[in-house]
């Protein structure tokens, strides 16, 4: 009965257009503050215009990891249809004044797909295709990846793992998650993205997840970035 619904639930993908999703972090060479103040202002500039005008084929939000990650500085979460307008604004950003002064710290590509443990009548989750953003403050990205022994279990013993997963979940609304697939399309299998009000929030969630009976047959977390939702001018300002 599982295998019918999974195969019901791939047959109506094919239809609908492809949604790609990426976390593109940014890291600033320290070179940057020691440039006169007209020329900084002038880059910061540029690279909000470009993320402006690139986004009209996008959904766009910005965050900001400052003082969270060495690695890392602020990141762009974009989500759209159309890969030409993920490349136009990238080659936008970087040309700017402020994007020669920046590195791609990380960058992940995935799509978005439904999940074929989440049925039409699953309690308390959507059966949904696409991933749509909520208004949490704080958001949690991480690379995911299974260990090659859980795909080896057959589909019911993975739905009743994943069920006892999502129980889980649903006890710590409103953490939203976003799964997105890059299997074969990028270096993991999974890019995941929680909603939070805060990191104790999420920490709590995390905390009973990793006792769950799935959690063993996580093969890959890591890295796992704290972002603060902010306003990309307000970002751009705090960098200097």
């Amino acid at each position: 009965m599982t295998d019918t619904r999974a195969q019901q639930q791939a047959a109506p993908e094919e239809q609908l257009p492809a949604q790609y999703i990426n976390y593109v972090f940014f890291k600033l060479d320290p070179l940057w503050r020691r440039l006169p103040d007209e020329e900084r202002e002038l880059g910061r500039r540029e690279f909000l215009r470009a993320a402006e005008e690139g986004s009209e084929g996008l959904l766009l939000r910005s965050y900001s990891l400052m003082g969270l990650r060495a690695d890392a500085d602020f990141m762009l979460w974009r989500i759209g249809y159309d890969l030409d307008a993920f490349e136009s604004m990238q080659a936008a950003l970087m040309k700017s004044g402020l994007g020669k002064y920046l590195s791609v710290a990380y960058s992940y590509f995935a799509l978005a797909r439904r999940s074929i443990y989440v049925g039409e009548h699953t309690p308390g989750f959507e059966n949904k295709r696409y991933i749509v953003p909520g208004e949490g403050e704080f958001l949690f990205v991480y690379p995911f990846v299974k260990t090659r022994a859980w795909y080896r279990l057959p589909l019911e013993e993975r739905q009743r793992m994943m069920n006892e997963h999502m129980r889980i979940g649903r006890k710590h609304y409103p953490i939203k998650n976003n799964t997105a697939y890059c299997f074969g399309i990028d270096d993991y299998e999974f890019i995941l993205s929680f909603e939070a009000e805060s990191p104790q929030k999420f920490q709590d969630l995390m905390m009973e997840l990793r006792e769950s009976e799935a959690s063993a047959y996580t093969e890959l977390d890591t890295p796992i970035f704290t972002c603060r939702r902010k306003p990309l001018a307000e970002i751009l300002e705090n960098l200097g």
